[in-house]
């Protein structure tokens, strides 16, 4: 498969979303189209069980217009698919015969299980959490799985979500006290039959818009110094004391806070409730959301359908590392050699005693090499500015926030002054023996980055030893390479003061010393 171009149709009970990707080996996975409807169609069923005449016809000129678009960008893979508002009612067969025959859009109805799989899929391809339980609120249902070592182990689907439950629990246009008492009353009640998450202490995952919606409000208000919601993470008491914040709002100034979608203003509260009982119950340490959920897992499969290798769930790094290096100018093969390169000089680093060896600090360096001063790409002379923002402004698979402000501050090194600017945002979340850490690290990727600067990637090996009162660098290279010699007697300044001695690098042919 070397060009896929697919479009996902999801049709939710809150809304109806068109979201268009395309892959190749080379770019990986990229989404280039996004478009949203709020339609709540779990509002149409009837008391009889079916779906209203209007909220077919609704569905019917939303899909329209969706292949409207398809037909200008000239997708004809299209995956629609339905979940608990179509599923729920009693004329969904009808439904689905008429969308194909009014649209020639024909949707698949996805099963509880299907839906609640799909979740995982997406969760486990794009997060490194390796147990967790997921949840995934709609507008109609609510599903939930239980996942070790990133396999699969338990799913199940409640026919409640945020829209059906404000049906059912909420007279106005948001939660009063007393309804919010009866609303968690019921939810507790259903979810302690799952006696398979009972007290596991494992992280809760959010899937979905609402999810989103919460973490997006709670940056807000602790004005985060970066971007991205994907592989945030709350604490329970950050929970309840964003409840409790939401409470004393009108539902006028819900639509208007910043991060909440106008769209779920009257229903938040009711997500917000359902996530403090499943983590109550399953004794959770944190509230983790993922960006990612039915709609990735569902092209995440379509992929591997055709590229089975295409993505690792225990290696989700990887997928990124690629596109976004590809993105900006950098080749496979120079991205690999910047990794064997940096693996060596740690290891030798290590033997002499500079660093205590550790294999997390080692992978957090070869990741950091594959994008180092990727903001070459936009400007030569403020790369290390670029870099910084690019890495840290933008999720990243399989890296929660700490980890990318790492991954961000090594990739970006240009000298200590940087350095300590950069990470001053972050001084409460890493320790200042750590930040020390990653300045030495820094300075070390700094001097490696100029061993290829003409990308020519003709180093083969590099070997560090003690000689009196200096450190010799030893560099085997394939021609002599005169860029690599020059700029590393220009860098040299960085790992000197790493070594606290004078360095000597001594380049030489395979055969020669």
């Amino acid at each position: 498969m070397e060009n896929l171009r697919t479009a996902i149709i999801d049709i939710g009970s809150n809304t109806i979303r068109l979201v268009l990707y395309k892959y190749n080996r080379l770019e990986g996975l990229k989404e280039f189209g996004n478009i949203k409807t709020v339609a709540r169609l779990r509002t149409y069923l009837q008391e009889n069980g079916d779906m209203s005449e209007q909220g077919i016809s609704l569905l019917a000129e939303t899909l329209s217009s969706f292949k409207k678009i398809l037909d200008d960008y000239q997708v004809s893979d299209i995956k629609a698919t339905a979940t608990a508002a179509i599923r729920q009612a009693r004329n969904n067969q009808e439904i689905i015969s008429r969308m194909e025959n009014e649209t020639g859009i024909l949707i698949d109805l996805l099963t509880e299980e299907e839906e609640a799989y799909f979740g995982f899929v997406a969760v486990a391809h794009s997060m490194d959490t390796k147990s967790a339980v997921t949840i995934d609120i709609g507008g109609g249902s609510t599903e939930i799985t239980l996942f070790n070592d990133k396999k699969l182990q338990k799913t199940i689907s409640f026919p409640f979500g945020t829209v059906s439950l404000k049906e059912k629990f909420v007279s106005g246009e948001i939660i009063s006290k007393e309804e919010k008492d009866l609303l968690q009353q019921y939810i507790r009640q259903q979810f302690e039959k799952l006696d398979w998450i009972r007290q596991l202490g494992i992280p809760v995952i959010g899937i979905g818009g609402s999810a989103r919606n919460i973490a997006q409000i709670h940056q807000q208000l602790i004005d985060y110094p970066i971007s991205g919601v994907h592989q945030y993470e709350l604490k329970m008491d950050e929970l309840v004391r964003l409840c409790d914040y939401l409470e004393k709002l009108t539902f006028e100034q819900l639509k208007q806070l910043d991060g909440l979608s106008s769209d779920r203003a009257d229903i938040i509260g009711i997500a917000l409730e359902v996530f403090k009982e499943l983590m109550a119950l399953v004794n959770a340490r944190s509230f983790q959301i993922s960006k990612k959920g039915l709609r990735e897992g569902l092209i995440y499969k379509r992929v591997m359908q055709s590229n089975v290798s295409a993505f690792d769930k225990y290696n989700v790094f990887d997928a990124y590392a690629k596109r976004i290096t590809f993105e900006y100018g950098r080749s496979e093969k120079e991205g690999a050699f910047l990794r064997s390169i940096t693996e060596q000089f740690y290891r030798e680093c290590c033997n002499l005693g500079f660093f205590q060896y550790s294999e997390r600090h080692l992978e957090l360096l070869k990741r950091a090499a594959q994008v180092f001063a990727i903001g070459e790409y936009i400007e030569q002379d403020s790369s290390n500015q670029h870099t910084f923002y690019l890495l840290a402004n933008q999720s990243i698979a399989g890296m929660n926030h700490v980890e990318r402000v790492k991954l961000a501050l090594l990739a970006s090194y240009k000298n200590k002054d940087y350095f300590r600017r950069f990470s001053a945002p972050f001084i409460t979340w890493i320790s200042r023996e750590e930040l020390k850490t990653l300045k030495d690290y820094g300075a070390m990727l700094k001097f490696i980055y100029a061993l290829n600067v003409s990308k020519r990637n003709i180093v083969k090996s590099i070997k560090v030893e003690k000689v009196d009162e200096f450190i010799q660098v030893n560099v085997e290279a394939e021609h002599l390479p005169m860029a690599e010699i020059y700029q590393c007697e220009r860098q040299k300044k960085h790992i000197e003061r790493l070594f606290k001695k004078p360095v000597q690098i001594h380049f030489y042919k395979k055969g020669e010393k």
